[in-house]
């Protein structure tokens, strides 16, 4: 068994990497993927400005990421790291938002979900959320 490889830490907690290999992709999406990024939704943007460029904690992450036959909002690779706004078009798709998590975790991935709402009003605790979710699932 290969040892594992330290990636960052969290308040002196070492975060450890836990890259999925292989997922699968549909490459007809990429058009949509550019054209959501383009679009620059307020809670997206915002999220993006404190994770950019690996401001948070060194972490790398992708913005409109494509896995299998969706479009994720943020992908951590070197953590198998999902990271999921809800805006108000979930409120009726809670069905989909289900399916759509199942599918992700059978390929060994992590979700994290956000609301948009919480993004605008409180980023900060939104951040420590997420501190806390790398912490329980990757320390």
């Amino acid at each position: 068994m290969s040892e594992k490889q330290i990636l960052t830490n969290i308040d002196g907690i070492i975060i450890y990497r836990n890259f999925v290999e292989n997922l699968p992709y549909n490459p007809h999406l990429k058009r949509l993927t550019r054209e959501k990024r383009k679009l620059g939704i307020l809670s997206e943007v915002l999220f993006w400005k404190q994770v950019r460029n690996r401001t948070f904690h060194n972490i790398d992450f992708d913005r409109q990421r494509i896995i299998g036959n969706y479009i994720v909002d943020f992908y951590v690779k070197t953590l198998g790291l999902v990271v999921e706004i809800d805006g108000s078009s979930h409120d009726f798709k809670q069905e989909y938002d289900s399916g759509r998590t199942k599918f992700l975790e059978s390929l060994g991935l992590k979700v994290f979900r956000i609301t948009d709402f919480d993004v605008k009003q409180n980023l900060s605790l939104v951040m420590k959320d997420l501190e806390d979710f790398i912490i329980e699932n990757f320390s």
